[in-house]
């Protein structure tokens, strides 16, 4: 389109119509997506998107339940760690003092 050939009206009236469309084309863009990430689910997990994202909208994690312990100090069984995240305080004052987390594995 040769907007030099428009004159100043045609060009004002251009302006005022291209939102209007943009706003309809992203609607219909957007529909469009959702109806084929809908299609994907169903086929990858055999359920909507409804059931997967719950009634909060959030993605339903399946229950993982309790981390395995895999570090118990030896000679205070209630001192326990699972390996993940920060080393509690007690591992680390193991480890200063020239124990091994091998030393502490359940």
């Amino acid at each position: 389109m040769d907007l030099s050939t428009l004159s100043v009206a045609q060009l004002r009236d251009l302006q005022q119509r291209i939102p209007a469309e943009l706003k309809r084309r992203e609607s219909q863009e957007k529909a469009a997506a959702l109806n084929e990430a809908r299609a994907l689910i169903k086929a990858r997990l055999g359920c909507t998107l409804e059931e997967l994202l719950g009634k909060d909208g959030k993605i339903k994690a399946s229950a993982g339940g309790k981390v395995r312990v895999k570090y118990r100090h030896p000679q205070d069984a209630s001192l326990e760690w699972t390996g993940r995240g920060r080393k509690p305080k007690w591992v680390e004052a193991w480890l200063a003092n020239g124990g091994g987390l091998d030393s502490l594995m359940v």
